[in-house]
């Protein structure tokens, strides 16, 4: 009997460690050509229908200790020699509240989407409902006066090389076509599939795994994201049903506004090889608004992709619920990371855009959204990703609950 239930705790832990640490698995299949489809922002989670709205969705306990591998080298010197390499020696470990989205994010947009406003800010700490304290605003951009402050609009519009895609580059004021130079974003409507990025104007030193900004592809405009585990992103945004491209269109009528860890864009957000971009290996997608397909058009959902809980990155973690898309009006709301681990995504008509914003200003925003439509809130489990593929053991319930029925017998 004892050798049955060593047997049985033998494949409990084998089988959780599959579920909870498939990013060794990336590492195994790192050689396979592969796109990285969600870091479009494109979720396989889209099988998926959830039937309630609400006006607040929030994760819970999102955060957690781990590691994710950095591109080492990029060859791009000509389509057939197209390689990368990962650095398998050294991964990035990351651990605490939000991570690994405390490292730096950059913000993606894809219409049809009409960004009239953007805000990044930042606080000292922050737990979720918290009255006292205030955020400073760092980046700010305002379609109205053509404000641009610590923003620069980027896109996915330069050379296209068979492993990496098309490189990041500057666009011009319509959002979609290359500029030379950094170039402030006009009040324009992006169509279904168009995408833009959006860095801080903080210029990286030179390429390098060991540098600032890590490596990156050649001839670039390579800018650092915006950082913190402690922060905010704003919107303001018409989100308008597409009338002017063909249905047949790549993400027709899905507009998505996401966050990526900023390495991604930086060496390669769509590559046809996984080892092109840190993606696979779990350094961080937060789908903040996104259609997830068009026979929920008018459902906001919020994912996390990561190897929180789940072995799936692809599919990640939704939170089962969705906000309205309001096609005809203008919609304003974010996502806050507090420092507790919370991650609160809202729309609310009372949102505003100044230097500085209170807690009490913020959490009324919150509320009145709560008040109107209730609130989701999704806990994320409590797991522990080591470079060998182990799972704590003191994290693992499942575990824990078979190693208490032992003890019984």
């Amino acid at each position: 009997m004892n050798f049955l239930w060593l047997a049985l705790l033998a494949t409990a832990l084998a089988d959780n460690a599959n579920n909870n640490n498939n990013n060794n698995n990336n590492n195994n299949n790192a050689q396979q050509t592969q796109q990285s489809a969600a870091a479009a922002s494109t979720s396989v989670s889209s099988s998926r229908v959830y039937s309630d709205e609400y006006g607040v969705l929030q994760f819970q306990n999102f955060g957690f200790e781990g590691y994710f591998y950095n591109v080492k080298s990029i060859d791009s010197s000509s389509n057939d020699s197209c390689t990368c390499e990962i650095n398998t020696a050294k991964p990035v470990s990351f651990e605490g509240a939000i991570s690994p989205l405390n490292n730096e994010v950059s913000v993606h947009i894809r219409g049809p989407i009409n960004l009239q406003k953007f805000g990044y800010y930042v606080a000292d700490d922050y737990t979720y409902g918290q009255t006292n304290g205030s955020w400073s605003r760092l980046a700010y951009y305002n379609s109205d006066d053509l404000t641009a402050e610590n923003v620069t609009f980027l896109g996915n519009v330069g050379e296209n090389v068979t492993c990496l895609g098309k490189a990041l580059d500057y666009v011009d004021s319509d959002g979609v076509s290359a500029a030379s130079k950094s170039t402030v974003l006009s009040n324009v409507t992006l169509h279904s599939n168009e995408e833009l990025v959006i860095m801080s104007n903080v210029s990286c030193g030179d390429s390098g795994f060991s540098k600032d900004c890590g490596v990156y592809r050649d001839g670039i405009p390579a800018y650092h994201g915006y950082y913190g585990t402690t922060k905010m992103f704003l919107f303001q945004f018409r989100a308008p049903e597409e009338d002017s491209v063909s249905e047949d269109t790549a993400s027709y009528n899905m507009p998505a506004i996401w966050l990526l860890n900023a390495h991604i864009p930086r060496t390669a957000q769509y590559p046809t090889n996984a080892n092109c971009s840190c993606w696979s290996s779990g350094c961080g997608e937060f789908d903040i608004f996104e259609i997830l397909n068009t026979t929920e058009a008018l459902h906001f959902y919020s994912t996390i992709h990561d190897y929180q809980g789940t072995g799936d990155i692809q599919t990640g973690l939704a939170n089962e619920g969705y906000l309205e898309r309001t096609p005809d009006a203008v919609m304003m709301g974010g996502v806050v990371f507090g420092s507790d681990g919370t991650a609160t995504v809202f729309l609310s008509n009372s949102t505003s855009f100044d230097e500085t914003i209170s807690n009490s200003n913020l959490n009324s925003w919150i509320s009145k959204a709560e008040e109107s439509e209730s609130e989701h809130t999704m806990t994320l489990s409590s797991v522990t990703n080591t470079v060998n593929g182990a799972v704590s053991l003191e994290n693992n319930w499942w575990t824990l609950g078979l190693l208490a029925f032992m003890c019984v017998l």
